[in-house]
């Protein structure tokens, strides 16, 4: 299977790297990055130690059999403009943080549209080079749930690449599951430079379990059935089992680069139908903090 990785940062060059072992691959990237593995391949360290050498390059190719997109949330419409131009793209998996990419991608793009979540952890240490923080696992299906072919394709071609995937007919409760992690994780320790392990512990815990409880609120008003120590005991698993790990908004903050704080935190304020007064300061001070500091360049 051909697979195109449209977003080639931390995630997206791990992801790929890994399916690069038995399908080929592209990786549409930013220049530094795409010429160190056009010059030397692609490096995966850390808990997975292996070089590829997947196609680079800056603007996606005619045609693939399967799409992923990792960009930031807030480059998503860019990414749905620059796959229109694409002749075939077979299908189209958003492996990204936030809420709202699967609409955006869907309503500018004439292939099936896949939601998927994944708990692998990876951090991009250099031009060519990507670490694996810790090894995990892809479920995808239909973002509005039930099941459908391209789902069930996407799924066999990443456990063909020996990653653990699930096609799941239930990706609505995973998707808030996943926005209560993040909305708990990723702004506390931003804010404060802490790992993930910090949200388990007071004066922070209070913080990240009002913002899980807050999006499961969320949840239910959309329809979606996602208990409030649901969410929290969900946030806590990850938190406890990346407890090392230096959360993607945190990186984003200390290379002073916006971060997905709407797509997150903001998606809560947006769809609450009750006051969310955690996750609305949470958003208001990573906002300010971009709208103070954060430089322009995009990962």
């Amino acid at each position: 299977m051909h697979v195109v990785v449209f977003g080639a940062g931390s995630l997206g060059s791990l992801v790929g790297g890994l399916l690069a072992r038995t399908h080929e691959v592209t990786l549409v990237g930013r220049g530094e990055h795409v010429r160190a593995v056009r010059a030397d391949g692609l490096r995966l360290t850390g808990a997975v130690d292996l070089t590829v050498y997947p196609e680079a390059r800056t603007e996606p190719p005619a045609s693939a059999d399967l799409v992923l997109v990792t960009v930031k949330a807030f480059d998503t419409a860019d990414a749905a403009r620059a796959l229109g131009g694409m002749d075939d793209a077979g299908a189209v998996l958003s492996l990204q943080n936030g809420m709202g990419n699967e609409e955006t991608l869907a309503a500018a793009l004439p292939w099936p549209v896949l939601a998927g979540t994944t708990d692998f952890g990876a951090e991009r240490t250099g031009p060519g080079v990507v670490r694996c923080n810790g090894v995990g696992e892809v479920v995808l299906g239909p973002p509005e749930g039930g099941e459908s072919p391209a789902a069930d394709r996407a799924g066999g071609a990443f456990r063909e690449a020996g990653i653990d995937a699930t096609v799941a007919a239930d990706m609505p409760q995973r998707l808030w599951t996943k926005l209560a992690v993040n909305a708990g994780i990723n702004p506390v320790t931003a804010l404060s430079r802490v790992d993930n392990g910090a949200v388990l512990e007071e004066p922070l815990a209070g913080i990240a379990r009002g913002a899980a409880r807050e999006t499961a609120a969320a949840a239910t008003a959309a329809g979606v059935d996602l208990g409030p120590e649901e969410a929290v005991a969900a946030m806590e698993g990850v938190a406890r089992e990346t407890a090392d790990n230096v959360s993607s908004m945190r990186q984003d903050v200390e290379a002073g680069r916006p971060t997905e704080v709407d797509a997150i935190n903001g998606y809560v304020v947006e769809r609450a139908e009750e006051p969310v007064p955690v996750n609305r300061t949470l958003a208001a001070l990573v906002g300010g903090w971009e709208a103070g500091e954060a430089g322009p360049g995009r990962d």
